[in-house]
């Protein structure tokens, strides 16, 4: 027995089920009724009922098991000449009226044998045009079911007024399968089972032995990559029409699952959790981990996306960035409602209040992505941008292009926001992308993922960017340097470490945020408290916060810098102290000048003048952003000259460190490397160069022949 599934775990939850039963399920190969079969089903069926369930069932069926019928029928009736002419087909509006009396006297003597009442019931696709047909047809079954009749649903294919029933895929219903979709909506059922003739949904055709049952269907990994076999021997659906009317009607919020319907008991074992069939949910991408592909399919899948995302014009690439931010806007609710559970469990687990900071989209965040989004949308296509146009020689043009770098791995904090970002800039710089965000912004992660990959068009793939889902696959990903271009972690020095040590690929570092504010002896200091107070308190979680103040020793005993300091304590700032500050300022010590408080804290320390500012950020910060607030020119050029970090600011907070506020669009993180890109990483920083040569048949031969010209013709 398989084991139950927690992921299955609602469906102790179904009352009302809707069975399906498939051609191949209630009729042997020769077309004759399979008895067994069907009353193996009708015995499932009736243990239900009588366990409180109400059961509805729609049967195919009636038109092969009619075709047969007749033929034999015709058989008998013919004579030796007859069987000698060719065969006409028969007619399947008659085989259809034929099999459905068969089917349905079939039906009633199995349950009456199981003291159990059923009732048939015929539609047409047009009966559901009808408002009050609709509505009486609630009425009608209600009714059934209140009584314990099983009502047993059949398309009346002998009345149907479509002109050509078995092939016509238009309607609000074509066959058995979309039908019994149709009433799981119309009925309320809080469950759908549709069987078949294979335990379910394979990654590709069932005889073939390297395909895999699919346990939970997600429509994001598997519906590019399955191939379907053949259509049912009988029926007119087969796999491919039982998994379009699956992902509709679980789309529509009714949890299907597709079963065998030959395996005994299938229907109860479903019903109790275990791992039968596949699973079709609306929510499945939230809590199946997505271990079904591998690290390397699905960075392959990625680049194979990417070439075609590079592929499209440059209005289609900005015409997906405007989509994405449509759909966020429009699915602002449903990532709000996400996000708060995210929140709600990290408050209940006792989280850093930093980390809850970091963690939760406050009011207007989604409107700001979505603006942001727009923003880099309408910025000038990166991708094939002539750099520089060289003439080699005569009628030999080499051009120096801008190109996507390839495939990204991104593993980053729990800020569900960077999720956005990082995709946003992969789209506009046609990258594909992997990314594993913390585990706090789990269900976040997951619907802002959901929700920016199905607003990128089906001739692209909503694999460009995978969403990796546990820890755990990280090591495997770094191994693949064949697939994987860059690698960029935004967090910890130590994660940078770790995956430094970890991978061949190469890595663009985003390490702590040790930022300092230098305030020297020239500053004006009404400027000075504004930076400062800005520096801190506008967002003190974020990576460009101030982390420590350092002040100019002539500045300890004046007046300005007793206000800088109340008005920092009046804010609610922690104020903590190096070896001198605490003397002089009576503060508590500093666990250390190299930390990151992220939080309404920060260290300060006293210097002699700019060079041991300078001093001092070399060897306690982390390179990222320094501030000097100073009037004299001369004072703030050393600093800006001499301060190696990323950014480096005269007069102005350090929060403008920012993608967004550099006009860059949005940010993959902020780089503290030497090499590539350094600073916030928006677009041009996930490009790389090509080398374009245009020529008319020139060869080298060992440069005989041929006048190097070398002539810079850039436009």
């Amino acid at each position: 027995m398989n084991d139950a599934d927690r992921s299955r775990g609602f469906f102790k939850d179904v009352k009302r089920l809707i069975i399906k039963v498939g051609t191949a399920v209630v009729t042997r190969a020769d077309g004759r009724l399979a008895l067994g079969k069907l009353g193996a089903l009708c015995e499932q069926i009736k243990d239900l009922n009588s366990l409180g369930y109400e059961v509805i069932l729609v049967t195919s069926g009636a038109v092969g098991l009619g075709r047969q019928r007749l033929k034999y029928r015709r058989l008998v009736n013919s004579s030796f000449a007859d069987l000698q002419k060719p065969q006409v087909d028969l007619d399947g509006k008659g085989c259809a009226a034929v099999g459905q009396n068969s089917l349905m006297a079939l039906y009633d003597t199995l349950f009456s044998q199981l003291d159990v009442t059923s009732a048939q019931l015929l539609v047409t696709d047009s009966d559901f045009r009808n408002k009050d047909f609709r509505n009486q047809l609630n009425e009608t079954v209600e009714s059934l079911l209140d009584l314990r009749v099983i009502p047993i649903f059949n398309e009346n294919d002998a009345v149907s007024t479509r002109k050509a029933p078995y092939e016509d895929s238009s309607g609000i219903f074509w066959d058995n399968d979309s039908l019994a979709a149709l009433l799981a909506l119309e009925l309320q059922a809080d469950l759908l089972v549709l069987l078949s003739d294979v335990e379910g949904l394979y990654s590709g055709p069932p005889s073939d032995p390297r395909s895999k049952l699919i346990h939970t269907y997600i429509k994001e990994i598997h519906q590019s990559e399955i191939t379907f076999g053949d259509k049912s021997r009988l029926g007119r659906g087969g796999m491919t029409a039982k998994v379009k009317a699956a992902v509709n009607a679980a789309y529509a919020g009714i949890p299907v699952v597709i079963t065998s319907g030959y395996a005994p008991e299938n229907i109860i074992k479903v019903l109790q959790g275990e791992r039968v069939g596949t699973l079709f949910h609306q929510d499945a991408h939230l809590w199946v981990p997505i271990k079904e592909v591998s690290g390397r399919e699905m960075a392959v899948a990625a680049r194979e996306s990417s070439r075609r995302l590079q592929a499209l014009s440059s209005q289609d690439r900005k015409k997906i960035l405007l989509d994405v931010a449509d759909a966020l806007e429009a699915n602002e609710k449903l990532i709000i409602i996400e996000n708060e559970a995210d929140v709600a469990v990290a408050e209940e687990a006792g989280l850093e209040k930093p980390l809850i900071s970091r963690l939760a989209l406050k009011p207007g965040k989604i409107a700001s992505l979505a603006n942001s989004i727009r923003v880099l949308a309408n910025m000038e296509d990166p991708i094939g941008h002539v750099l520089k146009r060289t003439e080699l020689s005569d009628g030999l043009l080499l051009e120096k292009t801008s190109s996507p770098l390839g495939v990204l791995l991104v593993v980053f904090e729990s800020r569900p926001d960077a999720l956005v970002q990082i995709a946003s800039l992969a789209i506009r710089s046609g990258n594909a992308l992997l990314l594993k965000g913390g585990k706090e912004a789990r269900r976040s992660n997951a619907i802002l993922h959901k929700v920016i990959t199905t607003a990128i068009p089906d001739t692209v793939g909503g694999r460009l960017i995978g969403l990796v889902a546990s820890r755990d696959e990280i090591p495997d990903l770094l191994k693949l340097d064949d697939v994987i271009d860059l690698v960029i972690p935004r967090g910890s020095n130590k994660l940078v470490y770790q995956i430094k040590s970890s991978t061949k690929i190469p890595v663009l570092g985003h390490a702590d945020g040790i930022c300092h504010v230098f305030v020297d002896k020239s500053a004006d200091m009404e400027m000075a408290k504004r930076v400062v107070l800005d520096a801190k308190t506008d967002y003190p979680a974020a990576c460009n916060a101030m982390e420590t103040l350092l002040v100019h020793k002539d500045l300890v005993q004046t007046g300005g810098f007793t206000e800088l300091i109340v008005d920092l304590r009046t804010e609610g700032v922690t104020l903590f102290g190096g070896p001198r500050a605490c003397k002089e300022l009576k503060l508590p010590e500093a666990y250390s000048f190299h930390h990151e408080y992220n939080s309404m804290a920060c260290t300060v320390e006293i210097v002699d003048d700019v060079h041991a500012a300078v001093d001092h950020i070399h060897e306690h910060g982390s390179a990222h952003t320094e501030c000097i607030i100073a009037e004299d020119r001369g004072v703030a050029e050393v600093f800006l000259s001499q301060v190696d970090s990323a950014a480096v600011f005269h007069n102005a907070s350090t929060r403008f460190c920012d993608g967004a506020r550099f006009g860059l669009g949005a940010e993959v993180g902020i780089s503290t490397s030497r090499i590539h890109a350094r600073g916030p990483v928006g677009v041009e920083g996930l490009l790389t160069t090509r080398w374009i040569l245009r020529g008319s048949g020139q060869v080298v031969n060992g440069d005989k022949g041929i006048v190097y010209t070398h002539k810079d013709v850039t436009m």
